[in-house]
């Protein structure tokens, strides 16, 4: 007589535990809009000043990540966030594909022979401060959300992410620009960027259902028994609880 298999699977966070994720993804979203509407401003008004293309680029940037984090703020007020989530996923995709476009028309009509910038102190300013702000925003969200199993919250970090390779082109971009009139050198890494966008808004619009809600249990015998997390559809670990600091 054989016994019955009982298959131990691993439970997600506890009721009171994912209470605190979610808050926790609120103020994370509170402040990448906060940042993004002051950064928005600050970049729009010295691109304008100084006739650069880049900085106001990065300003409307600014903007879609307000609306991308605004569309996780909107999930996470809702009594059932997993509800709204699929709208949500969408509105961040399409911000990721309005930024590759915007990006990729601009970066054209620089190479054709746009105005060329002069040089700003503020945006070099800005251009530092965010590149040292936003990864520590990214990844705090970014590990809240995997571990609460919320897919927009994971999207939304990315958006926050793609700020950081942005700041960081604009800063070599007006650097290089200041230093030796290399007025190409921008909008060839920003066309770069536009890449990983459409990328990323790709992955938002399909959704990624490893990091869908205790996706662990409701992994397939295989995956319970072997821990091959590639037949669940976790080979990317997006889900990745783990803290790589503790590693």
């Amino acid at each position: 007589m054989s016994l019955p298999l009982i298959q131990l699977t691993p439970a997600g966070p506890t009721p009171a535990r994912r209470a605190v994720l979610a808050r926790r993804v609120r103020l994370f979203v509170a402040a990448t809009i906060t940042y993004n509407v002051i950064e928005a401003v600050v970049a729009i008004t010295a691109g304008t000043l100084a006739s650069s293309t880049a900085l106001i680029g990065f300003g409307l940037d600014s903007i879609i990540e307000v609306a991308s984090a605004a569309a996780v703020a909107w999930q996470f007020a809702g009594r059932d966030p997993e509800a709204r989530e699929k709208t949500a996923l969408r509105i961040i995709a399409v911000s990721f594909f309005v930024l590759a476009a915007y990006i990729t028309v601009e970066s054209v009509r620089a190479l054709l022979g746009g105005a060329e910038a002069e040089h700003s102190s503020v945006g070099l300013v800005l251009a530092t401060v965010s590149l040292l702000v936003m990864p520590v925003l990214s990844y705090a969200q970014r590990r809240a959300g995997r571990e609460l199993g919320s897919r927009t919250a994971v999207a939304d970090s990315k958006q926050t992410l793609l700020c950081t390779y942005l700041s960081a082109v604009l800063l070599v971009g007006l650097a290089v620009n200041s230093l030796f009139g290399w007025s190409w050198a921008d909008p060839i890494a920003a066309l770069v960027i536009a890449a990983v966008a459409v990328k990323e808004g790709r992955e938002a619009w399909k959704g990624d259902t490893c990091c869908a809600p205790n996706a662990a249990l409701h992994a397939t015998p295989a995956v319970a028994t072997t821990g091959d997390a590639t037949a669940g559809g976790c080979g990317d670990g997006c889900c990745d609880t783990t803290d790589p600091g503790a590693r």
